[in-house]
């Protein structure tokens, strides 16, 4: 199924692997990672069947393969970033779990053969990746005729996921959002708006069968820590929720809790078939 891939030394890929290797064990742990609500909804939409094989794409932690595993035949956890194998490898094997393997894979360039699965997933991960289409199209061209993709993450607020705002207002809050998510981590490209997935998909020849909104309510503190956000910038951050414009502050939704300072992100959730 495998094959040798020439290593990618994209600057910005090296930064992920550095970003996300030094907190791997922090998203191993992260509740919006391991319990939020897009991962039992992604199972229940796709409706895998038990003798499909499947790869989850940047896996990170391992969640979401984990949670495919009770219902496939097999499993590849692919990532990036070799420590976050190594906790994927921890977890499989503390949990003897005998239908994952993982793989050392770049999301825009996957080291598989054409049409090898039935199944490819990716949760909360293309916002980092350089060439999302190029991903999109590596996507289509491993998975088999009528196998599926789902796929979930943050996206940049527009009129279909923040309504009332002026096309002007939009951009400025889309902007922030994404200065927002690359103070508090580098490696962050850019959260794409939903218009642009849709688009990005259906040029690739997949035929969306499903697609929704998934409020992401997140807790400031915690959201720092899975990044191990310098104190320098925290400040700031906090700064950018607290005085945020109209439409920014309508999209994330700051508000202050019993458990501190929190916001909510959204994220898009899209299952799109390939053609027979």
């Amino acid at each position: 199924m495998s094959t040798t891939k020439t290593p990618n030394t994209d600057p910005s890929k090296t930064l992920v692997q550095q970003q996300f290797g030094t907190n791997a064990a922090n998203y191993v742990v992260s509740t919006v990672h391991s319990k939020g609500a897009s991962l039992q909804r992604m199972v229940d939409l796709v409706c895998p069947q038990s003798n499909w094989l499947a790869l989850d794409v940047a896996t990170g932690g391992g969640h979401t393969a984990l949670a495919f595993a009770r219902h496939v035949s097999y499993v590849t956890a692919s990532d990036l970033t070799a420590e976050m194998l190594e906790q994927v490898k921890r977890q499989i094997a503390d949990r003897g779990i005998k239908n994952i393997d993982t793989a050392l894979a770049d999301a825009e360039d996957l080291p598989f053969e054409d049409a090898a699965f039935d199944l490819i997933t990716c949760r909360i991960a293309p916002h980092h990746f350089p060439d999302i289409a190029k991903f999109v199209s590596e996507v289509y061209r491993t998975l088999r005729p009528g196998g599926v993709f789902a796929l979930v993450d943050n996206i940049s607020p527009d009129s279909a996921s923040t309504p009332g705002f002026s096309d002007g207002d939009m951009l400025e809050a889309a902007n922030t959002y994404n200065e927002f998510e690359k103070i508090r981590d580098p490696s962050h490209g850019r959260a794409w708006q939903p218009s642009e997935w849709a688009n990005c998909i259906t040029s690739a020849g997949f035929e969306i069968t499903h697609q929704e909104f998934i409020p992401k309510p997140m807790n400031f503190d915690v959201w720092c820590r899975n990044m191990s956000v310098p104190a320098d910038r925290i400040p700031g951050l906090e700064a950018m929720l607290r005085e945020a414009k109209p439409a920014f502050k309508a999209y994330i939704r700051p508000e202050d809790t019993d458990k501190g300072l929190g916001f909510t992100l959204t994220e898009l959730m899209v299952i799109a078939q390939k053609p027979l």
